[in-house]
């Protein structure tokens, strides 16, 4: 895949669109986790460099086309220090704007038609710019006005931070070192069919944990207590771990669990395997043995993906530690360097921040359902619009 990049662009006095994913977590009005503002910093201080005239354009949550102020991307503008421009189809702006300026628009997803990708409010949007950049490789397989509709209007171009997303996992994708290990969590199998049959394909071995882990788990026949799981994905799990041994891809299934009998984040914690858990159980964490061989199995890979916290890792200390464990791990071989990671997921790059572990790993995507898409091998809307014919 070979993209469209602001490389060799002449942009001085240029007035650029960027598209940047910003959808951060605030609270209380500050934002707590800066990690996408902070890998978006590059493209844009490279565009300011080269003399463009730069307004980002960004969401923030679901107002669901309503301009709802609990979503208003004030904070961010705070945060950077730049003004935010109360509406994004206003143009007001840019007469006073000189080479090298930086404005926010606000919240993009105030206006319906955003999602919609409707043809009207994209023209709106790309109106008066000269070029559309886009750096937001974890909203590029939506396709919205903001990723898709501009883009079929300005001259389009990757940003930084895109490309290197694209290229760091095309590269484990077509010629990852071996062995590979993939770790895959979360909450519902029904939404990971596609990437789970992508990585028993690609992988050698696959982890599969959380309470996706514990639907697999139900549908071997062990006994899940009062957790969360999808019944009605027995047949699925089924057909994906017989799909994983015609391909040579070992899974690793949970062993054991930490459960509780309320699902509350001061819960006793009590360690069972799955011939132990009782009808009350509450799974909530991966047990002693599960870590124990996972760690094991990340002792021996060269190649590891991770997407999704096998438990709850904002509960930490108590429940946090299986994916701390495992974080620790990765991050360790690969600080001694006998391991690419390649981890991406909100839930997973947060596990990473709170360990302390972040800067260890060989990349950290800052996509959520974008790196799964792009992992399953799925046709990324946002990035399709920027391919070099």
């Amino acid at each position: 895949m070979k993209l469209r990049t602001i490389d060799g662009l002449d942009l001085r006095g240029k007035y650029v669109l960027l598209r940047d994913d910003f959808n951060v977590q605030i609270v209380d009005g500050k934002i707590t986790d800066a990690f996408r503002i902070e890998q978006s910093m590059p493209t844009i201080n490279k565009l300011r460099k080269m003399g463009a005239r730069v307004a980002i354009c960004a969401h923030l949550g679901r107002p669901k086309g309503e301009r709802k102020m609990e979503f208003s991307l004030k904070p961010i503008a705070d945060f950077m220090g730049i003004e935010l421009i109360p509406d994004c189809l206003d143009k007001g702006f840019m007469a006073s704007m000189q080479d090298g300026d930086l404005v926010l628009l606000e919240n993009v997803r105030f206006y319906a038609g955003e999602e919609k990708n409707d043809p009207i409010f994209a023209a709106e949007l790309a109106g008066g710019f000269d070029v559309f950049v886009n750096d937001a490789f974890a909203v590029s397989h939506r396709a919205h006005a903001s990723t898709v509709g501009v883009a079929e209007i300005l001259p389009s171009y990757a940003g930084d931070l895109l490309a290197s997303e694209i290229e760091h996992l095309t590269a484990v994708m077509e010629n990852p070192k071996r062995p590979l290990l993939s770790i895959v969590a979360g909450s519902k199998v029904s939404t990971k069919i596609g990437v789970l049959k992508a990585l028993a394909k690609l992988s050698d071995k696959l982890i599969i944990g959380g309470a996706l882990g514990t639907t697999f788990n139900y549908a071997m026949g062990a006994k899940v207590g009062n957790s969360l799981y999808e019944a009605d994905q027995k047949d699925t799990a089924l057909e994906i771990l017989e799909y994983a041994k015609q391909n040579n891809c070992e899974v690793l299934l949970p062993l054991d669990k930490g459960v509780a009998k309320e699902f509350v984040r001061d819960a006793e914690r009590m360690n069972k395997d799955f011939t132990q858990i009782e009808d009350d159980d509450v799974i909530i964490d991966a047990g002693i043995a599960t870590t124990e061989r996972d760690v094991a199995a990340i002792k021996s890979a060269a190649t590891v993906i991770w997407n999704g916290t096998v438990g709850m890792a904002e509960w930490a200390p108590v429940w946090s530690f299986g994916s701390f464990a495992l974080a620790n791990a990765i991050a360790e071989q690969t600080r001694n360097g006998k391991l690419e990671s390649i981890i991406g997921g909100g839930d997973t790059v947060a596990a990473l921040e709170a360990c302390g572990v972040k800067g260890d790993i060989t990349y950290v995507s800052t996509g959520g359902g974008a790196f799964l898409e792009f992992v399953e091998g799925c046709v990324l809307p946002g990035i399709a619009v920027l391919e070099s014919k």
